[in-house]
């Protein structure tokens, strides 16, 4: 087999080796590559995982699952250690946090401060803005990272949809995230699969959405190229143009085996809380009681619509 050892250039002075271009993940090998690298950043440190305590809100039909935070300052105290810098944590990345090479274009390495266990990061291996436009490499990387991990996949693209990061990734968590189901609108996804609907059932705010059923024998391009078709179609529903734009609108991007979610995005906050993608699919959290308080008062529903584009009233 021929090698390609081209270095892509990245960011600043930072380079890193692209592996050889038919090099991509032997099917079957991921899970034990992401236990493996868990126990050893466990061990090493380098894996600093937020403990939280968890409780449970219900609002309609979704059984919202709301973690509090402990010892969030670790993060930030670490974030405080970079002096200020505008630090890129994927260039270079640490290697006590890498998982695998996915693609030629794509890698994998564990979230460092996880808050859920085995929280996967699917990061560019050249720097790219998190608010571009997401491409077929990316769904590409997304999907093969879906077949070997039953997950949901998300993406916040742009500081007002949650990103902390300015680096191009998407993330997956495995699924279930509760004993009780796989996601807290699990039941408003079933009844959009049963109605063939492409918006859910009770959310007060802008959103798309669509089922995915992708033959078992796709190759992982066949499938980025399909899922990346969706991904602009739901783009279209919302109003927004394919092509880029100077001020991209930030969102949240879900997707499944079985199905994806866009929602556009208006703020980063509301009330104080913070909402990234998995908050759309019924995850929330929460710094302290007070912001517990606060969520329990305006409600979960409330505070997702008052960072998306509440609906009108004729289309509620």
């Amino acid at each position: 087999m021929s090698i390609n050892r081209k270095m892509l250039q990245l960011e600043g002075d930072h380079l890193s080796p692209a592996p050889p271009v038919d090099c991509i993940l032997q099917p079957g090998t991921l899970w034990s590559k992401v236990i493996h690298q868990t126990q050893a950043a466990l061990q090493s440190g380098a894996l600093q995982p937020i403990a939280t305590q968890s409780e449970v809100l219900q609002q309609g039909e979704i059984k919202f699952l709301v973690r509090i935070l402990a010892h969030f300052e670790r993060k930030e105290a670490w974030q405080r250690q970079q002096g200020g810098r505008n630090v890129n944590p994927f260039l270079p990345y640490d290697p006590a946090l890498f998982v695998a090479d996915l693609t030629p274009t794509h890698l994998c390495l564990l979230n460092k401060f996880n808050v859920v266990d085995h929280h996967l990061l699917i990061v560019t291996r050249a720097f790219e803005p998190q608010e571009d436009l997401l491409n077929p490499q990316d769904f590409t990387a997304l999907w093969l990272t879906l077949q070997e991990v039953r997950g949901l996949g998300f993406y916040n693209s742009g500081k007002r949809a949650g990103a902390s990061q300015p680096h191009k990734h998407l993330q997956l968590v495995p699924l279930p995230l509760t004993p009780e189901q796989d996601l807290p609108i699990a039941a408003l996804v079933q009844l959009a699969l049963q109605a063939g609907t492409d918006t859910l059932p009770g959310l007060p705010f802008i959103h798309a959405f669509t089922p995915l059923s992708l033959p078992a024998n796709l190759s992982p391009p066949q499938a980025g190229l399909i899922l990346w078709q969706n991904y602009l179609q739901l783009r279209r529903s919302v109003g927004w143009e394919d092509r880029p734009q100077d001020e991209p609108p930030p969102y949240n991007l879900l997707i499944t085996r079985e199905w994806m979610l866009l929602v556009p995005r208006t703020a980063e906050t509301c009330a104080t809380i913070a909402v990234n993608a998995l908050g759309f699919a019924g995850a929330m959290l929460v710094r302290n009681l007070e912001q517990l308080d606060t969520l329990k008062a305006i409600g979960p529903l409330s505070i997702l619509a008052g960072v998306a584009i509440p609906k009108p009233a004729d289309l509620e």
